[in-house]
């Protein structure tokens, strides 16, 4: 996803500029795990290559929002000591994404002894000095919520969804679909050789129907594997991308079936309440990191139109590639603003760990403008987002686990420790705080998260022949 846009630099260099006269309040970020094996195999994992790059971006994060001296410094945030009412971070109780955050935690707050001493040793009443283990590692609060809570759906609502199973139906069955994969059928049958030792291939598994994880194998290999390393060149590796871009961007968005996008829906609503949270506390609450996966950012950025911004947001995000929302005002205040007339919104996107990428600002919503009213902002969301998990269970037809729950009590009552109508559970209100409804729109603050499994589904548009295939830009990594 992305590529370097003349219009992105100009954006970029216009928020760089612009910088000095705004005060940053808050700041919701998603992130995309970093380098890891394949995920044809179980048992996948980031790799060291990929704790870095997260890790790299998290420090990226701490030089642009926590550090002092920095233009954009959140107002308020503990520079170099973790604050956790300041901080709130989640992501699925899976190993890859677990990791992922807890590499991007330790980059935004390193070790307190690098930073100065004086911060990170405590000392008793006998006048005994003991500092932290580990050079001073900072345990920064990592939320993952486990698979049965009814908050498993803010970060990937797509899972355990029934619906997305029919609409993958729909998909696979469609001409278009079928036209695509036999005209690319001759183009993937020629990477045979570099794939016939995967233990559960045959030559049959080569075609458009397994674009993704076709791309996926070969280009995890070319990165690790000696033996891969020359396996296809790199017009041919940027080819199999592009199908996978196709493949991936119309399995998880369609504006036609706007179900398609459910955990783009439910993901709108948990960065709207991320960033309402700061709102309602007055910036307590400044910095909320999710991690997450490549499928959602896709149909996100198809469901905030996006793809009118920048054609490149048809395309798989790099490695450790993060969305940001920053709410803020144009003035220079020591305080947080009394009215929510004077807060603004600004989304911005990162493609990759490389220091070159810039994190760029794009418009939202098939806009022009790179910021919006927070009134605007709170609107537009709410028009797209799923707003609670009693919706969700009546879109998707779950009627397992806590979905029994929600559907079968009367008047939105819910099972005992779940919340009535679907907010959140009350232990994840216990933890984010009182649940506050902002007075002009009515928006749920305080949710956890949990990143389950996709279900592949959507129509596709009209078949590429493989010559001429739209070629959606994007990273070679995802």
């Amino acid at each position: 996803m992305f590529g370097q846009l003349a219009v992105a630099a100009v954006l970029s260099g216009a928020l760089v500029g612009s910088a000095s006269a705004e005060t940053v309040l808050g700041v919701t970020v998603y992130s995309r795990h970093g380098d890891r094996t394949s995920k044809h195999y179980k048992g996948y994992m980031l790799t060291n290559l990929g704790l870095q790059q997260n890790f790299q971006v998290g420090s990226d994060y701490r030089d642009l929002y926590v550090s002092s001296g920095s233009p954009k410094q959140i107002l308020g945030i503990s520079e170099d000591k973790y604050v956790p009412a300041q901080i709130f971070a989640s992501a699925p109780d899976e190993a890859v994404l677990l990791n992922t955050a807890t590499a991007f935690l330790q980059g935004l707050y390193p070790p307190l002894e690098s930073l100065d001493e004086e911060v990170a040793s405590q000392t008793l009443n006998n006048g005994t000095s003991y500092t932290n283990p580990l050079n001073g590692y900072q345990y920064v609060v990592l939320h993952g919520e486990e698979k049965a809570s009814p908050d498993t759906i803010w970060i990937k609502g797509d899972d355990e969804c029934p619906a997305i199973s029919v609409l993958a139906e729909d998909f696979t069955a469609s001409a278009m679909y079928r036209e695509r994969v036999e005209s690319t059928r001759s183009f993937y049958q020629q990477f045979w050789p570099v794939l016939q030792d995967v233990y559960d291939y045959t030559e049959a598994n080569m075609s458009y129907e397994n674009a993704y994880d076709i791309f996926d194998l070969i280009n995890t290999g070319m990165i690790h594997n000696a033996s891969m390393e020359d396996a296809v060149t790199e017009e041919e590796l940027f080819q199999l991308r592009t199908l996978a871009d196709s493949e991936q961007f119309d399995s998880n968005f369609d504006a036609a079936q706007p179900d398609l996008a459910i955990g783009a829906r439910t993901l709108s609503q948990a960065i709207l309440s991320h960033l309402n949270e700061t709102v309602t506390s007055k910036g307590k609450t400044k910095f909320s990191l999710l991690a997450g996966s490549y499928d959602t950012m896709m149909a996100f950025a198809g469901l905030l139109n996006l793809t009118t911004a920048s054609t490149d947001f048809f395309g798989l995000p790099g490695y450790a590639s993060t969305m940001a929302f920053e709410l803020f005002t144009d003035d220079t205040v020591t305080e947080f603003p009394s009215v929510t007339d004077d807060l603004k919104v600004r989304f911005l996107f990162r493609n990759g760990s490389d220091g070159g990428a810039p994190l760029t600002a794009f418009p939202l919503f098939g806009g022009e403008q790179v910021t919006l009213s927070w009134t605007e902002f709170v609107a537009a969301m709410q028009e797209r987002a799923i707003a609670t998990v009693a919706e969700w269970c009546g879109i998707c037809g779950n009627e397992q686990g806590f979905c029994a729950a929600e559907t079968g009590s009367e008047a939105g009552a819910s099972a005992e420790g779940q919340s009535s109508g679907g907010g959140m559970s009350n232990a994840v209100a216990g933890v984010i705080g009182a649940v506050v409804t902002l007075g002009v729109v009515g928006i749920v603050a305080g949710v956890a998260f949990i990143l389950l499994r996709k279900r592949r589904a959507a129509l596709a548009p009209a078949s590429p022949e493989i010559g001429t295939v739209e070629k959606r830009t994007g990273s070679i990594s995802s």
